[in-house]
């Protein structure tokens, strides 16, 4: 099991905007890796109400649970490698196969036996060093639905805000209010479940 702090800026960007950060980077189609993310929580939306989330990344061949939890700096980020049938069985079931990712679920007074697979987010990926952060493109596909977003991962808040700002400036992309992706895709879930 691992822990880490992630200190993260991020921006929707159109399509065109997209390809031009593309070019600045000069990322190519071969650059992208898959990455598919499958989301869990409870009918009544537990860990989002808590500033969490709770996903399996399928990369590669292997599978991570992660855990993400509010923090001063940014996100908390608890990992655990999962074998395939685990996987199986917690898209199954919704029971966590990790103690230590249920027990810290269940400090913050969510029943652990309520949650339940919620939905698959698939995203193609290219990384790029920049300054002193990553710059991360994300084409993200689910439920029929597709976006793009610009990423930044930083050790220091306040330098990578800077540097985060200025990139934009310089690409003349809008800073737009932008959600996490498991937001995202449970509002396109809650939407999609008011119009049935």
């Amino acid at each position: 099991m691992s822990k880490n702090i992630e200190i993260e800026f991020k921006n929707i960007v159109t399509s065109d905007e997209f390809s031009r950060l593309m070019q600045f980077f000069e990322i190519g189609e071969h650059d992208f890796t898959e990455q598919v993310n499958h989301y869990f929580d409870t009918p009544e939306f537990s860990l989002k109400s808590s500033g969490s989330a709770l996903r399996i990344r399928e990369k590669n061949g292997s599978f991570e649970l992660t855990l993400k939890q509010s923090h001063p700096e940014g996100l908390l980020e608890t990992n655990e490698y999962l074998t395939q049938s685990e996987v199986q069985q917690m898209l199954k079931t919704g029971k966590i196969t990790s103690q230590q990712i249920q027990k810290l679920i269940e400090k913050m007074s969510i029943a652990t036996h309520k949650l339940q697979y919620f939905g698959t987010l698939s995203t193609a990926r290219a990384e790029k060093k920049h300054l002193n952060g990553l710059a991360v493109l994300d084409h993200s596909r689910y439920l029929n639905k597709e976006d793009f977003e610009l990423e930044y991962e930083v050790s220091n808040r306040e330098e990578g805000h800077s540097a985060f700002l200025n990139l934009l400036e310089q690409l003349n992309i809008p800073v737009r209010n932008t959600e996490n992706k498991i937001k995202r895709l449970y509002n396109e879930k809650y939407r999609q479940e008011k119009e049935k």
